[in-house]
This record gives C-alpha cells, structure tokens and sequence, in this order.
C-alpha cells in the first residue's frame, strides 16, 4: 500500500486541529477552574476527560482519512460500543459517578473548604468538605468523623452551603 500526499496532508492538518483544540480546551477549562476557584486535582478529571474525547474524535477521523473501509469501521465502532454499553450498564455507579463529578465541577458553586449539609432526612451531615474528586466527596463532620459520599449521591441528596448563622444554629451554644 502506497502513501499518498494527499493522506499524509489530511493527517498532518488533523493533527494541528487536535493540538489547536487541545490548547484551546486546556486554556478555557484553567480560565474557567481559576474564576470558580477549582481544585487542581477536581482539574485534572475534566482535562483527562475532555482529552479522551478529543483523542476518540481525532482517531475516528484519522481512521477515515487513511481509508479504513467505512463499512468495517461502522461494525468496530458498533462492537466497541456495544461492549462498553455492557460495560457501563454493569458499573452504572462509576459512570454516574464521573458525571455527578463534571456536573459538580461546571455549574455548583460548592467549594473545597466550604461547610456544607447534606439534605437528607436520615443522617444529619454537616461539616467542612475537604476534597471532591472524580468519584467521591470527601468531608470532616463538626463532630469530628471524615466521610465520603458518592458524587452521585450528593447530587441525588443536594446540599446547602452553610452561612457563619448557620453554623451557629447548628452547633450548640456551651
């Protein structure tokens, strides 16, 4: 099989847009995580994701240029869906956990350092989040215990973000 020009220059253009995009992701995500005040490590979830995603689009596309015939491409994409669909379906905890996880990063003005409760009318947690990774969240509760809560399940519960009245209220006085 030959190389042609013409499949060495669709690559090479490719590979620019992919690194131009890569740029422009990885600037807009650190202007975004400085304004709300992100972690780094909260960060670094949504660069490793959005980075998968850019790769499996440029790949497909790559797989296009080069000629892979269209037809056993449809089926490897299908198939490799269809076992990550069984995949997902099976662990649905870790995907819903990894999209509470953006979900918290993009649109909840929760923070690292914030006293938080957790709305639910079994356990009364309330206390100061230490961490929020991918999967979990971490917290000290003002009686002293460190938990951690599924992203998912903070998204299901909801929060509120404790005022310095707040705190008080909840806190007996001696």
């Amino acid at each position: 099989m030959l190389i042609s020009k013409q499949e060495l220059l669709f690559t090479a253009i490719l590979l620019a847009i992919m690194v131009l995009v890569i740029f422009l992701t990885k600037r807009a995500i650190r202007r975004f995580s400085f304004v709300k005040s992100i972690d780094v490590n909260r960060r670094k979830v949504i660069f490793n994701l959005s980075y998968l995603l850019i790769y499996i689009t440029g790949g497909s596309f790559l797989a296009i240029v080069w000629g892979v015939d269209h037809k056993q491409f449809v089926v490897f994409i299908s198939s490799i869906l269809a076992v990550l669909g069984v995949g997902f379906f099976a662990q649905w905890s870790i995907l819903s956990n990894l999209t509470a996880s953006v979900i918290l990063f993009f649109s909840h003005p929760m923070r690292i350092g914030d006293r938080i409760k957790v709305l639910d009318k079994d356990f009364n947690w309330s206390g100061e989040v230490k961490d929020i990774t991918g999967f979990y969240l971490f917290m000290k509760t003002d009686d002293g215990c460190d938990i951690t809560l599924p992203t998912s399940l903070v998204m299901q519960k909801g929060i509120e973000i404790l005022t310095n009245k707040d705190i008080q209220e909840i806190k007996p006085e001696d």
